[in-house]
């Protein structure tokens, strides 16, 4: 919205610098971070007030999470509406990439959102039906991958790129519509189940965020795609609008989720966060780094099949209890410790991610 100063702007004035994506991202970063601020309480005392006892916590979880009976849920809300208010305000808004990763996470939010409303207002975990969250996230990220299409450029269109070798494209088809499906739905229930402890979600959502939104602004400039070999995707720069609103709310959001939490993210932010995610990576056609770079995510879907399908073939366990982190509180481990480790496993995976954009 603010982009319009430029037409006020002799080339050399103040205006001008409305111009830049860096100077606009701070501006989403700070506008995020100062919302998380100050609606941040009134938004905890709110849901306090409404929820009565809180997100309801599983009688098979770990016995350290009953202290935390009571604690209010749908802290996603804090998050989401702070990165919507910096990226509408700060953002190009007749760029198209910003209208999907927008319609993408405001989606999977009211998803999140409906299975808080659930659990809280019945007292029962189970929320929404599992298949129907599913069905309508597949809907939603079948909408995105063909409007993620329309928006690349002719020659990138159906197309998969491989990381490291950066000269070579599969031509997927149409097949790539479910591909792009798989990896936005993959990525809003990986981090979905991440969340599950104090902090544990957020950080590893941001530093991922970060990660591609920095890949989003290189593969947006042809100057930047012609020095690393990457593939030209005109307009995703504006994507760096949303990812420092994203991590501006997000930090806002953990001075009040950092232990103990004073609120939970809930659904509503982890489908909408994790979503989110999974739409920049196939805007910017990074699907395959993605994997790379929400590598913590993905251990943890993956500790879940695993600790199921075992189950049912065998009637035995491989994990103490899944997703993995669970499995760590089990043998002993303290929540801050796991917490932290993991937060440190996401900048490694990170930063080989990053690795990708010159590597080959």
């Amino acid at each position: 919205m603010l982009f319009w100063l430029t037409e006020l702007s002799d080339g050399g004035d103040f205006f001008n610098l409305f111009r830049y994506i860096t100077f606009r991202a701070g501006g989403a970063f700070m506008t995020a971070l100062l919302f998380g601020f100050i609606f941040g309480p009134p938004l905890i005392n709110v849901l306090r007030r409404k929820q009565g006892k809180g997100q309801p916590i599983r009688d098979d979880g770990p016995e350290g999470h009953f202290v935390k009976a009571g604690t209010p849920t749908m802290g996603g809300l804090l998050i989401v509406g702070a990165l919507v208010t910096s990226t509408m305000l700060w953002a190009r808004l007749d760029n198209g990439f910003v209208w999907l990763v927008l319609f993408v996470t405001l989606a999977y939010g009211l998803i999140g959102f409906a299975d808080d409303y659930a659990k809280v207002s019945k007292q029962n975990t189970k929320g929404v039906s599992s298949k129907l969250r599913l069905l309508l996230g597949f809907v939603i990220a079948g909408v995105a991958a063909a409007w993620a299409t329309s928006l690349q450029p002719d020659a990138l269109q159906w197309q998969l790129a491989l990381p490291v070798f950066k000269d070579t494209l599969l031509n997927l088809g149409l097949f790539y519509v479910p591909f792009a499906m798989f990896v936005i739905v993959g990525a809003a229930n990986a981090v979905n189940l991440t969340d599950g402890l104090d902090g544990l979600a957020i950080m590893p959502v941001m530093i991922a965020a970060g990660t591609l939104g920095v890949i989003a602004y290189a593969v947006g400039r042809v100057d930047f795609t012609e020095y690393l070999d990457v593939h030209y995707v005109p307009g995703t720069g504006e994507i760096l609008i949303f990812v420092a609103g994203l991590i501006g709310g997000g930090l806002g959001f953990l001075w009040y989720n950092a232990p103990p939490a004073a609120v939970f993210m809930g659904d509503t932010g982890s489908l909408a966060l994790g979503g989110a995610l999974g739409a920049i990576a196939v805007a910017t056609k990074h699907e395959l780094v993605l994997g790379i770079v929400g590598g913590l995510f993905v251990v943890e879907a993956l500790s879940v099949i695993i600790q199921v399908l075992y189950f049912k073939r065998t009637g035995k366990r491989v994990f103490l209890m899944a997703p993995i982190h669970h499995h760590y509180e089990k043998k002993g481990w303290a929540e801050p410790q796991i917490v932290i480790r993991f937060w440190i496993i996401s900048l490694i995976l990170a930063m080989i991610g990053l690795a990708t954009l010159k590597v080959r």
